[in-house]
Parts: structure tokens; C-alpha cells; sequence
């Protein structure tokens, strides 16, 4: 659980609260709000009910009863509920009922140039929250609490996080008319594009981010600033859109299992995961209540932060053992795991990182240190898959114009394990250990499933789109001459078919051969009888 100390959205073209379907085309109202959020929510603290959700904005945005319910009990903190003040934290959670605002062409193409662990969710909402908790003798229950909450299919903590700071304080203030006049801002926005500097303003400041790109270069220090652009008034430049954890330093491989930043026993998918019926599932928790020590001592890792604390006011069916029998209840933070390690221990990191704390190094810094090491430890992994992925390419040469594109070869453990003694990970990391075993349990994880998936896409797609240069620089005449009608309606339905998807930014093609693959297409469809004309060119 991400927890700190204080943004939310407007609506010029509508009023606040009704149901939609269906999806907002480009240049629609809300197009470009959508294309940052799906919707904003505000919690409150009901007396009879609990947990409320008080409002949704656009009120055209449908959330369903299970999301609603699990928005409203995650966006409140579940043990601390005692503290005063303000916390941010975000979560994640499944959406419900089938995916009801399709994708615009401008999605997938922001899609298509981001990492794959910056790339928007197709399945889960990611829920962005600023709780404020402050004693109110106003209120019958003698606290005010509420939660702001940005829902967005975007994983960029930082920016979200930054925005709720700016504006949450002033909605608690001034309530519904300062979340439509920021709804209205965000709804100028230009789209998340990988690879460009945008400036947002919100609330008479202007953020400036760099959107992620999968062509950017890894730091090897902490993010260094765009230029001001001699804005006014100056931006707020946020080094990052979402680097508020060490996710980024994977980003050569994808997270391919579930996981829930924050997550409580209310969650719909609470027993599914607590069940010991099973092994535990492929998830990481983020939790908070003292329940869960018990409730899943069986997990093979436990990451303890802080120390445990006993708050009176748990509720009366929930019995903890005393702590001295319970036996992850009185251990110190801490990683605790059944698994052995496939990797010796950096001592020498660990000696930088020490000697970085009684330094009193800036923990920007430290940061930067951790992440470089991860990043150069995940490439070295990397690299060596990368490499024998690519000698399962067929070489171009065998790719001919008229005839189907050749099949990627398939992928063999045992020939990749073989290929790592001339070109292992020990050509790029001095890190000692059990490198071939460590691959092996990758291969059998999701992870693994994930990157093969993703990379064989990418090849697929590449050797479609060299097999259409191939066709665009044949010449179309000489194949025309002895072929039957149907093969040259064939080969128009071939082409319409991937320019549609090239133009959807799904195939990597240059512009002049799309170009040139439209003129194939007026040529063949010239030459045929003008019926078959009318039938593939309808007025």
C-alpha cells in the first residue's frame, strides 16, 4: 500500500450524475477525458450503509454493482482508519461484466508505442485515492471522511497521485463545482502519446510528464527534467509518470500475474484468493489488517513493513491468535520466503547502499543506485532470451512475395539452456549462481507465458509486414497475367485486410509502402469486369 500525504475532475457538457453505452468517438464530449480516465468517484462515510459511493463523474459513466461495491470499500484504509489527516494509496481491481467502452484507434495507437508495463488494462481498473479523515463536530459520527478517487485504466501513479494532491484539498473545500471545472481541463488535454513532453494544466498549474515510449533509453541515474518551453506560469515537471515504485526496472519483462496495491477482506475475489483448498494463486497483496498474518501465514512469501499493531476495534468474529503463537505475528520487518534463492547476494551493492545511509545520501539517489542494479541484473536474464528468440525469425530472403509468409520456429528449452554456455547472462553480470535453474523456473511461470506470447506477436506482426513490402515491390502485372479472377479478388481482400490493421498502428509498415499497397489495390480492382468492380468498390 502506497500511503502519503493531497486531484479530481469537471463537466462542462452535462450535469453530475446517468448510465452510458457504447464508445466515445474521438470527437465526442469526453473523448479526450477518456483517454486519461474512465471516471472519477467520491466516497463517503454513510452511518447506516457504511461505505458510499456519493458520486460518479461523467455521469454517463456505468460502473456495476460488484465494481461499485469495490470501489467504495477500497477506497477507504482498512486497519488505520484511526489515523487523522489525509493518505493516498491506490489499488486494483478486475473489471465486471465484459469490457463496455470499446477502444479507439488513438487507444491502440498509444498502445502500441508504450512499454508493455506502462500499456493501458483491458481487464482492471487501477483506482487512485485521496482519503481525508479529520474530526468534524458537525457530523454525527464526529470525523468527516472521504475519498476523492481517479479510476483509469492507465498505470501512472505518480501523474495521478500529483493531480489528487492539487486538487483534492480544494474539493473537500468547495466540493462539486471544483470537480467539473477540472473535469473540463483534463477534457483539453492532448492524448497520452509514448514519446512526447506534454504540459497538463489543472487548477491554474501546469504539469509537464513525459509520456513513456518503448524506444525511450533506461536511466542509469535518477530522471533528468524537461524543458520549461517558457511556459506561464512555470511547470510542476514530474520526472515520471509512474516511477513511484521499482516496477520500472523490469521493464524488459512484464508482470504477467495479478496483482492488488491495496487489497482488504471485502474484495470480491477475497475468497478466492484466501482459499487453502489450493496452493496459494499467482498474486501479489498489498494489505494492511492484521487478519491477513493469520489468514495467510501458508503463503510462500510475506514482505513485512513496520511493526504489527493490535488495534482494539477489530471486529468481534475475527480472533487472532496471541502473538507469540501466532508465528509470522511477532517477526520483524522483514522479506520472509520458503523459496531458496537461485543467485548469490551482492555484497558489494549491499556495502553502497549502507555506506549511501550513513552518508545520508538523498534517497533519490539510493533509488537510482537500486534500479540500475535491477535493470542490469533483469537484462542480463533478458538479453540471452532475446537473442535465441531472434534466431527463430526465418531470414528474410526465404520471405517471396506470392507465396505465405514462412513460420517463425518454434521455441525448445533445451536449446535455448544449451545456447548459455557461449552466450549466458555471464557475459553481462559478474553475479555468481544457479543461472540455468533460475531459467527453468521461469519457463514454468506465467511471466515466462507472457513474454514468449508478447514477443511472438511482435515477430508475427513484423514478418507480416515485411511479406507486404515483398508484395508492394514485386511486379503486380507480370503475376496478374495467367491468374483467375478469384485470385486476384484474393489477393485484394489479402491487402484491404492488413492495411486496415497497419492503419490501426497493429502492423510496424513505413508509410510508402501503404501507399504503394493502395495503388496495388485501385490497379487489380481496374483490370477485373465491372460487376465483380461494384461488388468490392460499392458507390
Amino acid at each position: 500500500m502506497d500511503q502519503g500525504s493531497g486531484a479530481g475532475p469537471h463537466r462542462a457538457r452535462g450535469c453530475l450524475g446517468a448510465p452510458s453505452c457504447g464508445a466515445r468517438a474521438p470527437g465526442a464530449p469526453w473523448a479526450r477525458f477518456s483517454a486519461w480516465l474512465e471516471c472519477v468517484c467520491v466516497v463517503t462515510f454513510d452511518l447506516e450503509l457504511g461505505q458510499a459511493l456519493e458520486l460518479v463523474y461523467p455521469s454517463d459513466f456505468q460502473l456495476t454493482d460488484k465494481e461499485k461495491s469495490g470501489i467504495c470499500y477500497l477506497s477507504f484504509p482498512d486497519s488505520h482508519s484511526g489515523c487523522l489527516g489525509d493518505t493516498q494509496f491506490c489499488f486494483r481491481i478486475r473489471q465486471c461484466g465484459g469490457q463496455r467502452r470499446p477502444w479507439h484507434t488513438d487507444d491502440r495507437h498509444c498502445d502500441s508505442g508504450a512499454p508493455v508495463s506502462l500499456q493501458r488494462e483491458p481487464a482492471h481498473y487501477f483506482g487512485y485515492v485521496y482519503f481525508r479523515q479529520v474530526k468534524d463536530s458537525s457530523v454525527k459520527r464526529g470525523y468527516f471522511q472521504k475519498s476523492l478517487v481517479l479510476v483509469s485504466r492507465l498505470p501512472f501513479v505518480r501523474l495521478f497521485q500529483a493531480l489528487l494532491s492539487l486538487v483534492a484539498p480544494e474539493y473537500f473545500d468547495k466540493l462539486a463545482p471544483c470537480l467539473e471545472a477540472v473535469c473540463n481541463e483534463i477534457d483539453q488535454w492532448p492524448a497520452p502519446v509514448p514519446g512526447q513532453t506534454l504540459n497538463l494544466p489543472v487548477m491554474g498549474v501546469v504539469l509537464q510528464v513525459h509520456i513513456p515510449s518503448s524506444a525511450d533509453k533506461p536511466e542509469s541515474g535518477p530522471p533528468k527534467q524537461c524543458s520549461h518551453k517558457n511556459l506561464l506560469p512555470a511547470p510542476v515537471v514530474l520526472t515520471s509518470v509512474h516511477e513511484l515504485d521499482l516496477f520500472s526496472c523490469l521493464q524488459p519483462l512484464k508482470f504477467c500475474c495479478d496483482y492488488r496495491p491495496y487489497f482488504t477482506v471485502h474484495d470480491s475475489e477475497f475468497k478466492e484468493f484466501t482459499t487453502r483448498t489450493q496452493a496459494p494463486p499467482s498474486v501479489v497483496l498489498g494489505v494492511t489488517n492484521p487478519f491477513f498474518i493469520k489468514t495467510l501465514q501458508h503463503w510462500p512469501h510475506v514482505l513485512r513493513i513496520g511493526e504489527p499493531k493490535m488495534p482494539g476495534d477489530l471486529p468481534k468474529q475475527i480472533k487472532l491468535k496471541k502473538p507469540s503463537r501466532l508465528k509470522t505475528l511477532d517477526t520483524k520487518p522483514g522479506l520472509y520466503t520458503a523459496y531458496t534463492t537461485y543467485l548469490h547476494r551482492d555484497k558489494a551493492l549491499l556495502r553502497r547502499l549502507l555506506k549511501g545511509l550513513q552518508r545520508k545520501r538523498p534517497s533519490d539517489v539510493q533509488t537510482a543506485v537500486l534500479r540500475q542494479h535491477l535493470l542490469e541484473l533483469t537484462q542480463s536474464f533478458i538479453i540471452p532470451l532475446e537473442h535465441y528468440m531472434a534466431s527463430l525469425m526465418p531470414l528474410q530472403k526465404s520471405i517471396t512475395p506470392w507465396k505465405t509468409p514462412p513460420q517463425i520456429h518454434p521455441f525448445r528449452q533445451d536449446d535455448f539452456l544449451r545456447s548459455l554456455e557461449r552466450s549466458g547472462p555471464q557475459l553481462t553480470c559478474l553475479l555468481k549462481g544457479d543461472w540455468l535453474g533460475l531459467y527453468r523456473r521461469f519457463f514454468k511461470s506465467p511471466h515466462f507465458d507472457g513474454w514468449y506470447r508478447q514477443r511472438h506477436k511482435e515477430m508475427a506482426q513484423k514478418l507480416e509486414a515485411l511479406h507486404l513490402e515483398a508484395i508492394c515491390e514485386a511486379n503486380l502485372e507480370i503475376w496478374m497475367q495467367d491468374k483467375s479472377e478469384v485470385e486476384v479478388v484474393d489477393l485484394v481482400l489479402k491487402l484491404r485486410e492488413r492495411l486496415v490493421r497497419a492503419q490501426g498502428h497493429q502492423l510496424p509498415v513505413k508509410e510508402a509502402t501503404l501507399k504503394r499497397a493502395r495503388l496495388y489495390i485501385e490497379t487489380v480492382v481496374g483490370s477485373l469486369p465491372k460487376d465483380l468492380q461494384v461488388v468490392l468498390c460499392p458507390p
